[in-house]
């Protein structure tokens, strides 16, 4: 039997349940790591030995060898490390979760075998510059942009384009009093022209504002597409972003179909960066013209699945992993 790992954390939500049936339906076997209970409970060890490497997950219920997997899947690295700062001394704090985390994706990047994600796609794919740079040249429509830390530079760009939107490049959040607040997506207005200095210490990304008839949400898992589209006009807090009514959005979105050239290119942008994984976000402005805004490499995609019938990209997943499904092959030693 088949042995597929899933890397990811014990607060995930129940996307993971219902691979992990659809891999158990394949007749595949299920390991499930969570990275936040390693090291103080999982315990992961890598030993060559006699001109062979074996690898051996320990959890509190099981030990399982994982150098004879035959895929996995790289979902989450959230949490690693949990309770780790209360055990240590703060000066060995830092040094010790870099050789956690040098340790964990090291083993992730090293395994020999079919990989739905790596850390190292991840951060190539974090480049929000690359992705519109690929997507414009394989065809897509992108909006106008600028990404920069100098602040005139902005000022000219915003003056120009007059309806610009301003977002950071990363999952940018500001902590205060244990509350996470979140930047989203925002209309630059005039009157904070002078605010603009500020870019001097942190860079961002500003495009011109596409209007929008449609946004779309294409989750693509190998060859398969599911594309999802909202009319987010309709509400006032999703207008510039529909994540910021995302909660109120999560049942009305509607299942859509591509044109056909749309769907290639989104296959071939796959192809360009070699991944079987992706959540894409397209604007379809009123004239019908198909916009990418940018390619998420582990996008979440839980509350699109429950409107297909029967959990059908939980199923591609699931029919990845266990090679039931074309994929793009990118193991290490192929």
């Amino acid at each position: 039997m088949d042995k597929i790992l899933i890397i990811t954390h014990t607060k995930d939500n129940f996307s993971i349940e219902k691979v992990t049936e659809y891999i158990e339906k394949n007749d595949c076997e299920v390991i499930r790591f969570d990275v936040d209970l390693y090291p103080l409970q999982n315990k992961l060890s890598t030993v060559f030995k006699d001109g062979e490497w074996a690898t051996i997950l320990e959890t509190a219920d099981k030990k399982y060898r994982l150098d004879d997997i035959a895929a996995i899947w790289y979902r989450r690295a959230y949490n690693i490390g949990t309770g780790l700062k209360e055990e240590l001394d703060t000066k060995f704090y830092g040094p010790a979760m870099g050789e956690i985390r040098n340790t964990l994706f090291g083993f992730i990047e090293s395994v020999d075998a079919y990989s739905l994600g790596k850390p190292s796609v991840y951060r190539r794919l974090d480049s929000k510059e690359e992705q519109l740079k690929i997507a414009h040249k394989i065809g897509f429509k992108v909006p106008e942009t600028c990404i920069t830390n100098n602040a005139e530079e902005a000022r000219k760009f915003i003056l120009t384009h007059q309806n610009v939107v301003a977002k950071m490049q990363t999952g940018f959040a500001i902590y205060e009093n244990g509350v996470e607040n979140v930047v989203f997506t925002n209309v630059v207005r005039e009157d904070k022209l002078e605010e603009l200095d500020s870019l001097l210490y942190c860079p961002m990304q500003f495009q011109r504002m596409i209007e929008k008839k449609r946004e779309l949400r294409v989750t693509v898992v190998g060859r398969d597409i599911y594309a999802f589209e909202i009319d987010s006009q309709q509400f006032e807090d999703a207008k510039v972003d529909w994540r910021k009514d995302g909660a109120n959005l999560i049942n009305k979105w509607i299942r859509t179909e591509l044109p056909v050239e749309i769907g290639e290119k989104i296959l071939e942008l796959l192809d360009v960066y070699h991944v079987d994984y992706g959540a894409i976000d397209i604007i379809v402005s009123p004239d019908d013209e198909y916009y990418f805004i940018e390619i998420n490499a582990a996008g979440e995609f839980f509350w699109l699945d429950n409107l297909t019938e029967d959990n059908l990209i939980s199923k591609s997943i699931a029919d990845v992993l266990c090679d039931k499904a074309p994929r793009r092959n990118n193991m290490v030693m192929a």
